[in-house]
């Protein structure tokens, strides 16, 4: 049955020659030079099965790549999958070079239809026996989308894809590139496949094998003239015989037709091995990767940032304090004493509400005893099955002494050095600073340090001013875990107006005495009688494992303002139990 698209069975007779088929040449050299030419013909990139099994998610990300909505971030082996297939939609227009560290390099891109317009000249002289080209008027001037990509040659190497310019959308969609340009991967896989010895026909046909594919890779428009002007060079200067693909053949009046019914074969080109459907895009996953059930992830929802999260009218991000904990408020058997309460199951809820942060912060303390990733390892996150950093949050440590002694051994730098995790902001205090080494090496992986100012009365580094710090980044969200210095002090009634909401896991186990406990200074009335610190609101537990989940929300205070005494409301909801 021929094949529903057009071009498929027009000028058959040009290209197929009768007799036998004869196999391409030997030499691989001699499918790609020509005797007669001075300089090799360069050789085709991507191949058939760059459309045959695509990168995931492609018609998403080549939708994402058009429109930049927001600032992308990908990875330089997902930036080089996916460019190819949109660059039928970008033009690039110069080249800023690097900055002064070498570490940054800026290219510059223009939608295709800023370029003017061209009308071809009718009277453009040829030379002789070349045939005429049919050009057409080439539309332009008529949108004037911009952006730019910013690779980062570092520790690690990544792309950073950013709209620019006053105009915030095209004047035209996706579809209207796609039909007027076809995208430098479909031309290359049919130039690969005409070298290889094959009909533009048949490579034609067999490209719209999936259509849905090939329209999800920009192919929608293509036709039997793209194959044959991708391999117009090569077929000038090869002049053998050309044939079908295996399992195909020519059928008069109807074109290239399949010849053996069946399965689709894993390959194109002589494999007839078949993939199992239900395997088909599935990608592995690095160990440790770990998977929060879906049907746990709405009991959290109303603690989390919102999906478009804001800063607060006094300028602060949102404000997540969680921990894990033993029976008797213990976070660790002893000082410096690296302890795991969380099960696995409440483990990967802290790795779901990573996922859901901008940054996480951690003291000093925690950052040498633990010497943790301050990652996100779940399944989906950037470096776990996700693209670029998606989900990976930024890692914050508070040093005020700068001792924190940061090392290429460290786990944190070693997720950084893999593509797992982002480098970490430290913040210090006046009068401290990294030296040399530590600082280059810092910035190397993407990371850098903040000097603050403001100390409280007790000459620690004030919490407006760290929020206010890592607000001005563009941090929007924060997920505060440890360790025991810095969830009491911010528990302190003076910093308590800060949290939004906590989420603490409770270990069905006592550590005793002697480690470090989650047990802020006492407060007291001004009659010297003692009183509680704050009693959370809209509380809910949810057992998870042999741990037990405790949500809720910072209660407002009756005198407005942060830093307000945290003063129980009378018929606040205290709390309810989910099983």
């Amino acid at each position: 049955m021929a094949e529903d698209h057009p071009g498929v069975g027009e000028g058959i007779h040009n290209e197929l020659s009768v007799g036998t088929p004869q196999a391409p040449p030997a030499n691989p050299s001699d499918q790609h030079s020509s005797p007669t030419s001075n300089a090799p013909m360069s050789i085709p990139t991507k191949t058939m099965q760059d459309l045959l099994h695509p990168p995931r998610d492609l018609a998403l990300m080549r939708r994402r790549l058009f429109e930049v909505k927001d600032k992308i971030e990908l990875q330089v082996h997902e930036f080089d999958c996916y460019w190819p297939y949109i660059d039928n939609v970008w033009v690039r227009q110069h080249k800023a070079g690097t900055d002064k560290t070498g570490r940054y390099i800026t290219d510059y891109y223009a939608c295709r239809l800023q370029r003017p317009t061209y009308t071809p000249k009718t009277d453009t002289p040829r030379r002789e026996g070349q045939p005429s080209r049919k050009k057409q008027i080439r539309e332009g001037g008529t949108c004037q989308m911009r952006l730019k990509t910013i690779r980062y040659e570092g520790g690690y190497k990544g792309y950073t894809i950013m709209r620019i310019g006053d105009d915030t959308q095209h004047t035209h969609d996706l579809d209207h590139i796609d039909k007027i340009k076809r995208t430098s991967v479909l031309m290359e896989v049919a130039r690969s496949e005409v070298m290889k010895g094959y009909m533009p026909a048949s490579v034609f046909t067999v490209m719209n094998v999936d259509y849905q594919r090939l329209c999800d890779a920009g192919g929608k428009y293509l036709n039997r003239n793209d194959v044959r002007n991708a391999s117009q060079h090569w077929r000038q200067e090869h002049k053998e015989e050309l044939r079908v693909h295996e399992g195909y053949k020519y059928d008069h009046g109807n074109g290239i037709v399949k010849h053996i019914e069946g399965p689709s074969p894993a390959t194109v080109n002589g494999d007839t091995q078949v993939l199992d459907p239900a395997l088909q895009g599935v990608h592995a996953l690095p160990p440790g990767t770990l998977r929060f059930p879906e049907s746990q992830r709405g009991f959290l929802k109303q603690y989390l940032p919102s999906e478009n999260a804001t800063l607060s009218e006094s300028g602060f991000p949102h404000v997540t304090l969680t921990y894990a904990t033993s029976m008797d408020s213990s976070l660790t058997l002893a000082p410096g004493m690296q302890t795991h309460l969380s099960g696995l199951e409440s483990k990967a809820m802290t790795h779901y509400l990573r996922s859901k942060h901008d940054a996480i912060i951690v003291g000093v303390g925690t950052a040498t005893a633990d010497d943790p990733a301050l990652n996100c390892r779940l399944e989906g996150a950037g470096g776990y099955g996700g693209l670029g950093w998606q989900g990976q949050p930024r890692p914050v440590i508070i040093d005020p002494g700068a001792r924190w002694m940061i090392t290429p051994q460290s786990k944190i730098i070693q997720t950084v050095m893999q593509g797992k995790g982002r480098g970490p902001w430290v913040i210090i205090a006046p009068g401290f600073a990294m030296d040399p080494m530590r600082l280059e090496m810092l910035k190397h992986y993407g990371g850098k340090y903040l000097g603050l100012t403001q100390f409280d009365n007790r000459y620690r580094l004030r919490w407006e001013a760290i929020l206010k710090a890592l607000a001005a980044e563009g941090i929007k969200s924060v997920m505060i875990e440890g360790g025991g210095m810095v969830i009491n002090d911010l528990l302190q009634p003076e910093n308590a107006g800060y949290i939004n909401s906590m989420v603490v896991t409770v270990a069905p186990t006592y550590l005793g005495r002697g480690g470090v406990g989650v047990s802020p200074a006492p407060r007291h009335d001004h009659t010297g009688r003692p009183m509680p610190l704050v009693r959370f609101r809209d509380v809910r537990w949810l057992p998870m494992g042999e741990d037990c989940v405790m949500c809720g929300k910072m209660p407002v205070p009756v005198q407005q303002g942060l830093g307000a005494p945290m003063v129980m409301r009378p018929g606040e909801n205290y709390g309810t139990v989910v099983s």
